[in-house]
């Protein structure tokens, strides 16, 4: 591989954002690309009333709700880096396409509300992260509204999540009485909101080098108190546990206010990792830069653009170099084929790209030949370890209201599905559409989704929740088995699946039929 591809390799820094919802991943988001150049006004995603929504909600009912349901995905340049940012849902229902996602990138990004400090999904989350051993840094935000104090926020790292933190930088104060932020790293202080200098300068003893209002407060005086704190009894700055997700560097700002914002990108990107080795279900390691051209399908998004009734497959390069009009093999069937129409994106705006590198995210336009979790090669043929998937808890009868459009339910049914964000089932004989979810959120975004993409009104009808159960050996299965309180289906894939009233129905089943070797999803 030549001096240049390897040095486009090693500049990539592809990562998502995590956290609870409403802690602001999307405002930081377009704050971002801000700096990337790739807009030029941030919007919010509280743009209801002027219309003005962020960039990285592009699905109609985003806009609407002003949550994120979708990973969106955009690229920009900045200081010599290609930037790849993962905007994943942050709502629970969401959960499986954000784990998906996860596995797609070298690092995160953990926003944390400094009032709420950390939530239930930040948790669940982080738990992913931690798993793959993959770096995380923090961002706590909304310092210029009242919230916990730091060193409480720093406690909750270490206690709830387990993971040691460093403090790059230090708030002085916070909400109306916020004055700017300490910069321990850089060495400097930042105010907040200051019609001077942006940086000051300290002195040898860390204190303000020059006059300013600032050193005449109390929360200065504290803030300093703090640092000393830090400085004696807080953990030491360890690149080498950074890389490996034993240590969180801890930025404050607010991303609202675009302060903190730039500070924090700049020192990212110091730090994160580049493109890293991928492991095959063979247990060999894919090296980003050693390898010929791979990777791997994370996600499929049907309708990206409602004109044409697009689908997009997104592929996470692990290794090489993408040419546009490559001949590339699909290890699942074997089958090869040239990679022609290719995009690179900014949420729903895209552009054909010619090239990309191992760390780079492109969409390939799909007529149906792919699934979440395959892998594309160009030179030999193996399998990317495989992307979870869970097994869902909640599950609606589905049809048609208007008989007569049942060609397009099914149309919509089967492209939605293959996102991954609900699964499908079907009955034996009658073949009465099931969908599964893990949150009642998805059948709310199907719903909308077939009424505005695909011109369908749905009935549906809930069956409540139910625990799915596949079967190792489905040769041995008799339709009999079934009943009020075990309804046997096939998945999408024509796979035999049970759906059991509760615990108790599975275990009652598995005492009456011990052969049967039930398993389940993530």
């Amino acid at each position: 591989m030549s001096a240049q591809i390897k040095n486009e390799i090693e500049n990539r820094r592809t990562f998502a954002i995590i956290s609870h919802p409403d802690a602001g991943k999307t405002t930081l988001t377009e704050k971002l690309l801000l700096f990337g150049g790739a807009i030029r006004d941030a919007g919010t995603v509280k743009g209801k009333k002027s219309g003005k929504f962020a960039t990285s909600d592009w699905m109609e009912i985003e806009k609407q709700r002003g949550i994120s349901v979708t990973s969106s995905v955009m690229q920009f340049d900045y200081d010599g880096n290609r930037v790849n940012i993962l905007d994943t849902p942050g709502h629970q229902d969401f959960s499986e396409d954000t784990y998906r996602t996860l596995m797609a990138v070298d690092s995160a990004v953990m926003i944390i509300d400094v009032a709420k400090g950390i939530e239930a999904q930040t948790v669940k989350l982080f738990k992913v992260c931690k798993m793959r051993g993959i770096p995380i840094f923090t961002f706590i935000n909304k310092m210029d509204r009242q919230g916990k104090e730091p060193l409480e926020l720093m406690e909750e790292l270490e206690e709830v999540l387990g993971i040691q933190s460093y403090a790059m930088n230090w708030p002085i104060g916070m909400g109306k009485e916020f004055l700017g932020i300490y910069d321990r790293f850089n060495k400097r202080v930042e105010p907040f909101r200051s019609e001077g200098d942006r940086f000051l300068p300290i002195d040898e003893d860390g204190e303000l080098a020059v006059d300013h209002d600032m050193k005449n407060s109390s929360y200065y005086t504290q803030a300093m108190e703090d640092i000393q704190l830090l400085d004696e009894a807080g953990n030491e700055f360890s690149f080498e546990r950074v890389k490996k997700g034993e240590l969180t560097p801890v930025f404050f700002g607010s991303a609202l206010a675009n302060f903190g914002v730039q500070t924090f990108l700049e020192t990212y990107l110091q730090f994160a990792p580049s493109p890293q080795p991928r492991m095959t279900q063979e247990e060999d390691i894919v090296d980003p830069v050693d390898t010929p051209f791979s990777g791997f399908v994370f996600k499929i998004q049907a309708n990206m653009n409602p004109a044409h009734r697009d689908r997009i497959a997104f592929v996470r390069i692990v290794s090489g170099k993408f040419e546009k009009g490559m001949n590339v093999t699909l290890a699942r069937t074997g089958k090869s084929f040239r990679l022609s129409q290719t995009t690179q994106f900014l949420a729903d705006d895209r552009e054909m790209v010619a090239e990309a590198v191992a760390g780079d995210i492109i969409g390939l336009h799909d007529v149906g030949n792919y699934q979440i979790g395959d892998t594309i090669t160009s030179g030999k043929k193996f399998q990317f370890e495989n992307l979870p998937q869970f097994t869902p808890e909640l599950f609606v009868k589905v049809t048609a209201k208007n008989v007569m459009k049942q060609k397009h339910f099914h149309k919509g049914i089967l492209q939605l599905v293959q996102e991954g964000a609900i699964q499908y089932y079907k009955t034996l004989h009658m073949e009465e559409v099931i969908l599964g979810a893990v949150g009642q959120l998805q059948f709310e975004v199907f719903e909308h989704r077939m009424k505005n993409e695909y011109n369908v009104e749905v009935r549906m009808e809930p069956i409540g929740s139910k625990i799915a159960r596949w079967i190792e050996n489905e040769e041995d299965v008799k339709e009999s088995m079934s009943s009020s309180r075990s309804m046997l289906v096939k998945d999408r894939f024509d796979n035999f699946v049970f759906l059991f009233e509760n615990e108790f129905a599975t275990r009652w089943f598995q005492d009456k039929n011990p052969g049967i070797r039930l398993y389940s999803l993530l």
